[in-house]
């Protein structure tokens, strides 16, 4: 009875930090976006996460994995969240957004763009409103939501690539009229080797927000936790420390 009693003891005596925090899987593209996010865990996603680990006392288990299939795990409640995910209404079957119903944009992870990459001297063009001077399909990266925009148009599209430096081979090899890519990703290409080739019109085709989107399961288990981490997202995003990360990478967040 006394050695029971000595564990029972050891056990109370533990400090906080040995009890086992709430573990929760979440998965993204398993390419580099800067400057969100690489494969190998850097980037600005990151570094908010990081900071909301510490601010709720949760653990994130990042899984690297293409992104269709990261869809398609949290469909499958497979993993707890995936990110950056911008909203379409027909993602809300994969997991939920901050908000439900209303989408709480203040709970966003971060601010992008797309753009069109055209050919350097092609005529390819886009006001704003209307495409013109198309001779070909616009391509963009596989699972992209800026695909629902294009089709939108009646546009003829390609989806057939991954990396947005293979949607970029393409468009200059004449496979392609034009490339409609996220703004991190074209300005990379455009600090690269094909550069020179490429032409980036001066007009977004859309901005969206991008949240960190949470399964189904998780949701409906645990919504306290939900919307822990969700609160905390904005937090972390409106804080002082993530703010001067984001301004020494000169993007809007």
């Amino acid at each position: 009875m006394t050695h029971f009693c000595t564990c029972i003891m050891l056990v109370l005596s533990l400090p906080a930090a040995a009890v086992a925090k709430e573990t929760v899987t979440l998965c993204f593209e398993a390419q580099d976006v800067l400057p969100w996010r690489t494969e190998k865990g850097g980037g600005l996603n990151f570094e908010l996460l990081k900071l909301v680990e510490q601010r709720i006392d949760v653990q994130f288990d990042f899984q690297s994995i293409p992104w269709k299939r990261c869809l398609a795990q949290l469909k499958a409640n497979a993993v707890d969240g995936a990110f950056a995910v911008s909203y379409k209404p027909d993602r809300r079957e994969l997991g939920e957004y901050p908000g439900g119903e209303n989408i709480d944009t203040g709970k966003r992870m971060h601010i992008d763009t797309y753009v069109l990459l055209r050919r350097k001297g092609s005529k390819v063009d886009w006001d704003g409103k209307h495409f013109s001077n198309l001779d070909g399909a616009i391509g963009f990266q596989l699972g992209y939501s800026v695909g629902d925009v294009l089709r939108a148009q009646n546009l003829e599209v390609d989806e057939g690539s991954q990396r947005a430096d293979e949607l970029a081979r393409k468009l200059i090899a004449g496979r392609l009229a034009a490339a409609a890519l996220g703004g991190s990703d074209a300005a990379g290409l455009m600090r690269g080797p094909l550069a020179p080739q490429l032409e980036q019109l001066p007009i977004p085709i859309i901005e969206k927000p991008y949240f960190l989107i949470l399964s189904h399961a998780l949701v409906a288990s645990k919504p306290q936790l939900a919307a822990q981490i969700w609160s905390a997202v904005e937090q972390v995003r409106n804080s002082p420390a993530y703010k001067k990360l984001a301004q020494a990478e000169g993007v809007r967040h």
